[in-house]
């Protein structure tokens, strides 16, 4: 009895025990009798997509989502990057891409419902699983565990985000109907229910007791045990493929009442640098949906990639793109970085072009209640601008005065991005040969230290490039004062497993011929910078040398025929790097290891009348003649593998 009096008093504080009786106005509960939600008093089922805003330009949120509205979803799942917001410790944005209220506001104008997912952790394939880097300035933090420093983040974080959407909730005449607490925490090593306890408290605190929390995981009963707590109702997650009477078994194991609901049914498969591009069959998503309609359950739609140790959902009815430097990355043996694209093989392209799986599950949704009334909106248009020649600009050593104006910071040994305060991007670790090397000697990096790619230059010259779970060493040779660089590039950090807390940067002293190397400059470049702020097109042409290989800037211009439509750009002969247009970071592109070959470029960050600015930060070696190539399509077809 003493254990049941207080069980009962948190389910009522949860409001689970809500049902039919005395629905307020506007009400969104949990019906155990009859295993259903209700909504304002009346059985309610959603079919819904998953839409990541900060993942699509602001300008094409009401495309992407008139498009899913029209394909017959009555709710829209959104996740919320704490990281997208709180970029450095009690510094937020929610102005432009990053204002989810305005996106909240134009769901609910075009009358799709919310089930919105705050994290803390959304995992989402994003940098970090959406967890801020900055965490890692207190490097023995746990992460996602009751460590009180971590909790110390998050209770700051949602006293800023929750406020700010209690307003939207569905029963104080928004349209967030349900709110998930954490993401699929089952699948986390820690198990530790006592930070789910504290995020309990907090939402309920800051959204009141009326709204409806939940928790996803997967169908596996460990994850069960470990992802779920009272006062939060659970469901669960599988794909098309899975037996959905097996699968909904799982969820009645833990919730034996209440209605059916899969928060992440997987519409298709994710790529990784270096691996075939993935694709689902359209006809086997619009089955595996039927199967669960016909068992009067609620879905969301997503897609995943189903080659980690369990099946753990991430995403999209529409992917978008992972801009400038959000993608995340997994580790299944090794670090699997995640392409820029987020097409995802979903409904809605990356571009936010209808695809034939689109239309396969709006013919199922068709079945089972009536669609919009109306065309399904056209794809955007596409225009091939063409051929734009590029020159270099300067090789990126030459222009580390621009790129880190405050100056080197000194150490004896090497610092890692998170002691540097450097989130993202690159840093310079620079030193000199100590000794006379006539012969070749070994350079080498301890394991797992390089995080994630180094490129190595002597007196300039581009040596080769180390990787994290991959090349580590290298024979150089020199002089005695020669200097020595590497770049670090930070391709991602983990967003799903255990290892979130991916420190980056060169984290163990480099050493030649076994003997350590010492007396550092480190140069954290704040490239995005200088690139919005206009360089290098607002500056004089460097006096850099030729050469095709190495790190180095790369500009041009063009000029569009009068219009400002999507397009994709393609770099022929180009080995690695990123792309800016007008001071926009339009993220990686990798010809040499693929699978993507081309990067979306929305129309929104075009200019019409005046010409568009190219930058080019290319990392290994570009052609001879360097050329970019603008396509109305995008290109996804090769794959050389890791050794490239």
């Amino acid at each position: 009895a003493r254990m049941a009096l207080p069980a009962l008093a948190l389910l009522l504080a949860a409001g689970l025990l809500h049902t039919q009786a005395s629905p307020s106005a506007r009400s969104f509960q949990l019906d155990y009798e009859h295993n259903c939600f209700r909504k304002d008093g009346a059985p309610f089922r959603y079919i819904s997509g998953s839409i990541h805003y900060a993942r699509v330009p602001r300008p094409a949120w009401r495309d992407r989502l008139l498009k899913m509205y029209m394909s017959g979803l009555s709710a829209v799942q959104v996740y919320v990057p704490w990281n997208y917001h709180e970029t450095l410790p009690g510094v937020y944005d929610f102005t432009g891409n990053r204002d989810v209220e305005a996106f909240l506001d134009l769901t609910a104008e075009l009358g799709l419902l919310v089930i919105l997912r705050p994290g803390p952790y959304i995992c989402a394939e994003w940098e970090m699983g959406g967890l801020p880097a900055w965490l890692l300035w207190k490097p023995d933090i746990t992460l996602r565990t009751s460590d009180p420093a971590y909790l110390a983040a998050v209770d700051s974080w949602l006293h800023v985000l929750l406020p700010k959407i209690k307003p939207h909730l569905y029963q104080h005449g928004g349209n967030i109907i349900s709110v998930q607490v954490e993401n699929e925490y089952g699948s986390y090593y820690a198990c530790d229910h006592g930070y789910l306890r504290h995020l309990l408290g907090s939402f309920r605190a800051l959204l009141g007791s009326e709204v409806l929390l939940f928790t996803t995981d997967s169908t596996q009963a460990e994850e069960l045990r470990c992802g779920t707590l009272q006062g939060l109702y659970a469901t669960i997650d599988f794909g098309p493929g899975s037996n959905v009477t097996e699968a909904f078994g799982a969820q009645r194991r833990v919730e034996p009442k209440g209605p059916l609901v899969n928060s992440e049914y997987y519409t298709g498969w994710l790529d990784y640098w270096g691996e075939a591009h993935a694709s689902t069959s359209a006809a086997w998503v619009a089955r595996g949906l039927e199967d669960m309609l016909q068992l009067g359950a609620s879905i969301n739609m997503q897609v995943v990639s189903w080659q980690r140790a369990q099946p753990a959902g991430e995403y999209m009815f529409h992917g978008g793109t992972n801009f400038a430097y959000w993608s995340g990355a997994d580790y299944k043996d090794q670090y699997k970085p995640v392409t820029t694209s987020y097409d995802y093989d979903a409904p809605l392209s990356e571009a936010g072009d209808p695809t034939e799986k689109l239309f396969a599950i709006r013919m199922v949704i068709s079945k089972f209640q009536p669609l919009p009334v109306g065309p399904m909106p056209p794809a955007t248009p596409k225009y091939a601008y063409g051929w734009v020649a590029l020159r270099k600009y300067a090789d990126l050593l030459d222009v580390l005065d621009v790129l880190c104006p405050s100056g080197p910071i000194q150490s004896q040994f090497p610092l890692t991005f998170e002691a540097l305060k450097q989130a993202h991007g690159f840093v310079v670790y620079h030193t000199q040969l100590p000794w006379d090397v006539p012969d070749p000697a070994m350079l080498a990096a301890p394991p797992h230290s390089i995080c994630d790619r180094g490129y190595v230059m002597l007196q300039k010259e581009y040596q080769g490039t180390l990787e994290r779970d991959g090349r580590t060493t290298l024979h150089v040779t020199g002089r005695a004062g020669d200097s020595l660089d590497m770049l670090l590039e930070n391709m991602g950090r983990i967003s799903f497993g255990a290892n979130t807390s991916d420190f980056k940067g060169l984290l163990g002293n480099l050493s030649l011929n076994s003997r350590p190397l010492s007396n550092w400059l480190i140069y954290p470049l704040a490239i995005d910078t200088a690139v919005q702020q206009g360089w290098p097109h607002a500056a004089l042409p460097e006096s850099s040398s030729g050469g095709r290989v190495g790190p180095a800037f790369y500009t041009g211009t063009f000029e569009t025929p009068g219009i400002a439509w999507d397009t994709f750009v393609k770099f022929p002969g180009w080995s690695k790097g990123l792309l800016w247009i007008n001071g926009f970071n339009l993220g990686r592109y990798w010809t040499r290891r693929g699978p993507q070959q081309t990067l979306f470029v929305p129309g929104s960050v075009l200019h019409v009348g005046r010409p568009n600015n190219i930058t080019v930060l290319e990392l290994e070696g570009a052609p001879s003649t360097p050329l970019l190539l603008f396509l109305d399509r995008p290109v996804y077809n090769r794959t050389l593998g890791r050794s490239t």
